[in-house]
């Protein structure tokens, strides 16, 4: 039976779909969870992924973790069975079970064959429907969870991670770290765990994935057993919104040998009709790795750093624009302002036809292998889910991507990258 799944496994990987071929076929239940289909039945291999909005930023700064910590003991047992025999009956069918979570939502996967495709959904709504957020296992996750915040409070990257979003985001959830802070795990009880999955993992807030061979017919009846026995469905309350915080250079002393650099701002929200055009113009700046405007002249011009980076990464309210370098502590001050003049001749002047020509090729020539195999295609649909996108948002991406001009990015840029906005943190620096 290993050798079976290995197999079908890698045939999956390089089951190739066009995104032009992608037929998402999608509807609501009864009890208001979204459902997305996508057929496939070359493999008997059947994709679920499901989403609630029950990120960290469902956190309050007192039991910081919360979230997380609900979303990790889920899987760690559930409708009175233990946590080493529900693992084993997730290997005995050949089904492979993962969580996942972020500052917006709390996930969980599901990977099985076809033929074991109602045991394997079975298991996944007794995980989803009655965890049994057993004491023991609690308190034995907790330290584990203390454990690695105290080892992680030690690593400048981790330090200036956390001290980043603090800078940006202030009062806001967002600047919670998402595993919590040591005294906010020791405060977080049974009882805590339970309330907040009553009041976050709602029907109507849900969103189901299912990728591969499995008919509308079955997959109807799969979505209304995943989605039929979660608490009362209510409307949760809206994440609030991202209000600038004032501006501020943080420098936090550290014995690395390296200083670590992290400098941007919150500036967009999924859904932003202004994403697609930043986001290929922060290719040419900071996102294309060896070909980017920031590691020509961080890299290759001065040989300040071996590599420098920037992104955009949209939250269900803004999300920050970051640019992140690691360099010798001495440097660190010439590399900001480096940065700082590449980011402001960017904005100023934007990008060239023949930066945005490479750039355009990379992205387009690129998009297939993206989709290459139900697992990514799960990913991206999931995402689409998650934040209801259009359902032709990946048949139309290269297109959209196509027609931006580097005037509409010269544009974007200067409307929404405001650079006096910036926060600086520096962990390490002399």
């Amino acid at each position: 039976m290993l050798i079976k799944i290995i197999l079908i496994s890698a045939l999956l990987f390089l089951s190739n779909f066009s995104s032009a071929a992608l037929n998402i076929q999608h509807w609501k239940t009864d009890n208001g969870a979204s459902i997305y289909l996508i057929e496939n039945n070359d493999l008997p291999i059947v994709d679920i992924n499901v989403d609630f909005r029950a990120g960290s930023v469902r956190d309050s700064k007192q039991k910081s973790g919360l979230a997380s910590l609900t979303n990790h003991i889920m899987v760690l047992g559930s409708g009175g069975i233990n946590e080493e025999d529900l693992a084993n009956k997730f290997i005995d069918i050949g089904a492979q079970l993962d969580s996942s979570f972020d500052q917006d939502k709390s996930g969980f996967s599901l990977r099985t064959l076809s033929e074991k495709r109602s045991e394997a959904i079975d298991l996944l709504t007794l995980v989803l429907h009655k965890p049994n957020f057993d004491n023991q296992i609690i308190e034995r996750e907790k330290k584990r969870y203390i454990a690695s915040i105290a080892q992680s409070a030690t690593m400048p990257e981790s330090i200036a991670s956390k001290a980043f979003m603090t800078a940006l985001y202030g009062e806001h959830p967002y600047a919670l770290p998402s595993s919590g802070e040591v005294e906010s795990i020791k405060k977080i009880s049974k009882k805590d765990l339970k309330e907040f999955y009553k009041n976050n993992y709602l029907s109507n807030e849900l969103s189901v994935v299912i990728v591969g061979d499995i008919s509308r017919a079955e997959a109807e009846d799969l979505s209304h057993k995943i989605s039929i026995g979660f608490p009362e469905s209510k409307k949760v309350n809206a994440i609030p919104l991202v209000t600038y915080n004032k501006q501020q250079n943080i420098k936090i002393s550290h014995p690395s040998k390296q200083a670590h650099l992290y400098y941007g701002a919150p500036i967009i929200k999924r859904g932003d009709p202004d994403f697609l055009t930043l986001y290929l113009g922060n290719y040419i700046l900071g996102g294309g790795g060896f070909v980017s405007r920031l590691t020509q002249e961080i890299r290759e011009d001065r040989g300040l750093a071996y590599s420098v980076y920037s992104y955009f990464m949209p939250y269900i309210e803004a999300g920050p624009f970051q640019i992140g370098i690691q360099t010798k502590k001495d440097q660190v001050g010439e590399a900001k302002k480096i940065i700082q003049k590449t980011v402001s001749d960017f904005i100023k002047n934007g990008p060239t036809q023949k930066e945005l020509r490479r750039a355009k090729d990379f992205m387009i020539g690129g998009f297939p292998l993206r989709l290459d195999s139900n697992k990514s295609i799960l990913q991206y649909v999931s995402m689409m889910a998650f934040y209801k996108y259009p359902l032709d948002y990946l048949e139309t991406f290269t297109k959209k991507i196509d027609k931006i001009t580097a005037k509409e990015i010269k544009s974007a840029f200067q409307r929404r990258v405001d650079m006096s906005k910036f926060s600086t943190v520096i962990v390490g620096s002399e």
